[in-house]
């Protein structure tokens, strides 16, 4: 079945460079692996507890919503949302591989490129604005040209993304606890001041669209995590139980992204004509006069963090799709030059960006809905109800093995629940015409979940999933002998 032998690199063949990651896109052996599951909250509270994340919390204030429903439309979109994001995080302490690797079961050696384009996309475009937002804020505290600004964002994200998965997660646990300071005196001092009228706290003022917007914003925000969480939790161990590892994921990116959307919730709703940053120091300010600009320099702290997170998995995932073309062995040459490439890139796009920020981040958020719903249903329905977690490491890495390098199914099913979500969208002026039966709502997610996800489970009827499994215990014997 193998005719070409996928190349798994071995401990004893890594070269190691003190205080740099070695591995990428490769398999990481029981003996590599390290840390303790509590990490994960961290990991994914600082990943969100930044003005990237404010910023998304402004959406439905600016679509004309009032504060109360806004903020309600934040929580329950960020519960919705994470759900399938930490769903994909337990993947990683079981087959110790990155995220996106795991797509070819369902897709296929080269099929996997579809999805692989997508998330490349969405990690450069997270990184320019991201870099927007730095610049932004930097202009209004220092003055900086917003070209320094950029550049010197993304020199830092990566050098940090080319140390790695270690420095990452111990920047994250500092990042959280500043963060948890910073918010839990916001939230006081918002209390004692009550600075809302009843305009902004009126339940009777349901406006169906902004909130739909919002709650699928918040959503598909933090959905997108789902194409690279797993690269932060494949160095557990894999005894690591799926129900720690789901828990952990899950309060972490539900309540950093919650808190964090509802300062720009609040913000937009004191402050509904002034932009990103001068909202968030004007409501800090607010809560405790002068916490302005320690709540705003706080916020930007962790962009440096989401932009090494965004530029790492950005790297593997460049890295994968050069693999699907072209058999490589990987290596942290192979790595560096990764993140030199998906670096400039999206400093390009920071460069080009133009004042329209905010519009063109939300038409981003809500193509990536698009784009990955149909994927994340097919992706977490074949780890948990089809093959439910038996797969072959060497065979994921072999052109011509058991996956194929086209996989039919999940091809499919992916085209056909993205065309089935296609009349409930809305982005901008644009509206399918269920959606506009509705008054401009979009509820087009759950109906591309329900989809992919429904037509891959027929689909897969057809697999003789008993002989895979033969097959798949015959090709990864051997493969670490730690595993028993």
């Amino acid at each position: 079945m193998a005719a070409n032998p996928p190349t798994i690199v071995r401990p004893d063949q890594v070269r190691h460079t003190p205080g740099i990651e070695t591995r990428s896109i490769d398999y990481v052996p029981i003996a590599e692996r390290h840390g303790k599951v509590w990490h994960l909250f961290p990991v994914w509270f600082a990943g969100d507890a930044h003005l990237a994340t404010i910023a998304t919390g402004i959406i439905g204030v600016a679509l004309g919503g009032n504060l109360i429903w806004t903020a309600i439309a934040v929580v329950l979109g960020n519960a919705f949302g994470t759900f399938f994001m930490a769903f994909h995080s337990t993947q990683g302490p079981q087959l110790g591989l990155p995220q996106m690797v795991q797509s070819r079961p369902q897709f296929g050696f080269v099929g996997a490129l579809l999805v692989w384009v997508v998330a490349l996309v969405t990690y450069i475009g997270y990184t320019g604005f991201n870099q927007i937002l730095v610049g932004s804020t930097m202009g209004h505290l220092v003055n900086l040209p917003t070209p320094v600004s950029y550049i010197g964002y993304a020199v830092i994200s990566v050098v940090l993304a080319i140390v790695g998965y270690d420095f990452i997660h111990k920047a994250s646990r500092w990042l959280t606890y500043l963060m948890l300071v910073l918010l839990v005196v916001f939230t006081i001092g918002l209390l004692v001041a009550q600075p809302f009228n009843a305009e902004q706290l009126d339940l009777g003022a349901f406006a169906l669209t902004p909130f739909l917007v919002q709650f699928f914003t918040a959503a598909v925000y933090q959905l997108s995590w789902s194409i690279y969480v797993s690269d932060y939790s494949r160095y557990l161990p894999r005894d690591v139980g799926v129900r720690s590892s789901f828990w952990w994921t899950y309060t972490g990116a539900g309540l950093g992204g919650a808190w964090m959307m509802l300062v720009g919730t609040v913000a937009a709703g004191l402050f509904p004509k002034a932009d990103t940053v001068d909202a968030v120091l004007s409501a800090g300010d607010k809560a405790i006069p002068g916490f302005g600009l320690v709540l705003l320099i706080g916020s930007v702290l962790p962009l440096i963090t989401i932009g090494t997170l965004n530029f790492y998995g950005a790297s593997l995932t460049l890295l994968s799709c050069v693999d699907s073309l072209k058999r490589f062995r990987p290596t942290t040459g192979k790595r560096v030059v990764a993140l030199l490439v998906v670096g400039v890139l999206a400093t390009a796009i920071a460069f080009a960006a133009n004042d329209s920020f905010l519009e063109d981040f939300g038409y981003f958020l809500t193509v990536l809905g698009y784009l990955f719903t149909p994927w994340t249903a097919i992706n977490l329905v074949d780890f948990y109800v089809v093959r439910r977690g038996h797969y072959s490491i060497r065979e994921i890495f072999n052109p011509r093995g058991i996956y194929r390098r086209w996989s039919w199914r999940g091809l499919l099913a992916y085209g056909v629940g993205f065309a089935a979500m296609m009349p409930f969208a809305v982005v901008g002026e644009l509206k399918g015409p269920v959606a506009k039966a509705l008054g401009g709502a979009d509820i087009s997610m759950p109906i591309g979940l329900i989809v992919a996800a429904g037509l891959y489970l027929v689909l897969c009827r057809s697999l003789d999933l008993v002989a895979e499994r033969e097959i798949v215990a015959v090709a990864d014997a051997g493969l670490d002998p730690d595993a028993a």
